[in-house]
């Protein structure tokens, strides 16, 4: 099927989202969209989708005119859309959300949930997901999720699938395996709309390449294109694809983390024995395929695991079984890895969730009283150090694109003095053009001397960032290496494979050369190994 969008302009009060834009999809390609957070690239989706209605312009389907109501009527004409946050029904079954606003019944009204399983087993099997019809959608990792939504939209013959920031909650394995499935989905002839950040995913898996800034197109592209002249395009200016820091400095250990086990709430071990340290003024990034511990051990660093046992001190005072409250009181900044459960409150305001950590102190609050003059010019200020894209500082989180609100998130954490700074997936959601400026001011604080824990799936972010690198699987430490740790390497201790060569010991310990010590605290030679930027920024999750 060709899809032609033609002069879509979409307007939200005096903010034109989309200007005037011309695009088109040829039959059985994969066309990426490609632009910075804000730029207007779900939004023209969405109005293909009849989510949105546009002001001006028309959609046309092999040629011929079509107008959309809503999802309804774009599902009928054969266009299917993956939302970055999934549209199912946690607490229903994988055959019960396929057919959901799609019933078949049998005689009597009855839903015929047999005719959804096998519409399920075929396209499963047609396509190797090898998913359960009676699973519950709760119990499944998130990269099956979204082969689910997948199923869901083929399910109802979509001849065009768009899919929007489709690897954002993805691990790097489920990133490779969504690539083999979109050009599986292509050789059958189906049309794909690509929304992304990632440069390396686009030059990948992308037949053209149409890139949006500021609403508008600003140019058209070949997967061939340097990833310097496509985030050129993105944000209209050269970006530094890689991150620029001088050696590391480390002081004392100012974290220190010891035999720590955490029991979650079925009374399984999710993070067994785990010890290391971070020292003021160095980057420990903790790397893994995502559900290996990393989660749980982050919060209970935060206060939020409440079955942990072990210690965990900071400057030589305990946090272990502290509230979450004290914890960001002694100075722990903290970015979660899941923004929307975690780290905003979507119905507050900009300026509100800038002050969430500060909602109790001056300058924000003096005898009880909210000083909404001095909140104005600090979210003022702060959004406009953080780029953040908005209609303002009273607009409502829940309205920002993805990357914005992680912005929010970042400018919050980071405007405060802090004496551990702890990040999960910093970078999810965000573009290029954020990302550079992300690392920037995460190399700055390690710079300033604040110890800083980075936890990423992605590896190009862990060995660009990392003054050291703790690789976990299966809730225990496979090692902590150098920074400049090889990819094979770490992938190879991401799967649970700790190296023969002497590099990391494969009893999960940490090499006995001096390089790393062996109880998990800092270097004898408190000095990093790497000493220059080893990895592009370009595949960081966004």
């Amino acid at each position: 099927m060709k899809l032609e969008l033609r002069g879509i302009t979409k307007r939200f009060g005096a903010l034109i989202a989309n200007d005037n834009i011309n695009l088109v999809i040829e039959p059985g390609e994969i066309h990426a969209l490609l632009g910075e957070n804000g730029a207007g690239k779900s939004t023209l989706m969405n109005v293909l989708y009849g989510l949105y209605r546009a002001e001006e312009g028309e959609i046309l389907l092999d040629d011929t005119a079509v107008h959309f109501a809503g999802p309804g009527d774009a599902m009928s004409a054969g266009i299917g859309m993956v939302h970055q946050h999934f549209m199912l029904i946690p607490v229903f079954t994988v055959a019960e959300n396929v057919m959901l606003g799609n019933e078949q019944t049998k005689s009597g009204g009855r839903l015929d949930l047999t005719a959804a399983r096998a519409r399920v087993r075929e396209i499963s099997d047609r396509f190797g997901f090898n998913i359960d019809p009676d699973a519950l959608v709760e119990d499944l990792p998130v990269g099956v999720q979204q082969r689910v939504e997948i199923i869901k939209a083929l399910s109802r013959d979509a001849r065009v699938l768009v899919f929007d920031e489709p690897t954002a909650v993805l691990t790097p394995q489920e990133t490779d395996e969504f690539m083999v499935i979109m050009r599986q989905l292509k050789e059958e002839g189906t049309s794909i709309v690509f929304i992304t950040h990632k440069l390396r995913e686009v030059r990948e898996v992308a037949d053209r390449i149409t890139v949006i800034r500021l609403g508008k197109v600003v140019g058209e592209a070949l997967p061939t294109a340097s990833n310097e002249e496509l985030a050129t395009l993105m944000v209209g200016r050269a970006v530094d694809l890689t991150v620029d820091k001088a050696p590391a400095t480390p002081g004392k250990p100012a974290l220190v983390v010891k035999n720590l086990t955490v029991i979650d709430p079925r009374g399984q071990v999710v993070v067994d024995d785990v010890s290391f340290s971070v020292a003021a003024g160095e980057i420990l990034a903790i790397a893994g395929v995502q559900g290996n511990g990393q989660t749980e051990l982050t919060e209970a660093l935060m206060g939020l695991q409440p079955h942990v046992a072990g210690e965990i001190a900071l400057d030589g005072s305990s946090l272990r079984g502290h509230s979450v409250r004290k914890v960001l009181d002694a100075g722990v900044g903290f970015v979660p890895e899941d923004r929307n459960v975690d780290g905003l409150v979507a119905s507050f305001s900009i300026a509100e969730n800038l002050m969430l950590d500060r909602s109790n102190q001056e300058p924000f609050v003096k005898r009880f009283n909210l000083q909404l003059d001095d909140l104005k010019t600090f979210a003022e200020e702060t959004v406009k150090e953080f780029d953040v894209r908005s209609q303002g500082i009273e607009t409502p989180v829940g309205r920002l694109s993805g990357g914005n609100q992680q912005k929010v998130v970042l400018a919050r954490e980071l405007s405060r003095p802090l004496r551990l700074f702890v990040a999960a997936q910093p970078t999810r959601g965000l573009d290029v053009g954020s990302i550079e400026f992300v690392h920037e001011r995460i190399v700055a604080t390690r710079d300033a001397g604040t110890p800083v824990i980075v936890i990423s799936t992605e590896l190009d972010e862990v060995a660009a960032l990392a003054d050291r690198i703790m690789v976990m699987y299966d809730g225990r430490v496979v090692g902590i290496v150098p920074g400049d740790t090889p990819r094979s390497v770490l992938g190879l201790m991401m799967a649970g494979v700790a190296p023969t060569d002497g590099t990391v010991p494969t009893d999960g310990t940490v090499p006995t050369d001096g390089t790393v010590p062996t109880d998990g605290t800092e270097p004898t030679d408190a000095a990093p190994t790497n000493s220059e930027p080893t990895a592009s920024t370009e595949g960081a999750a966004v």
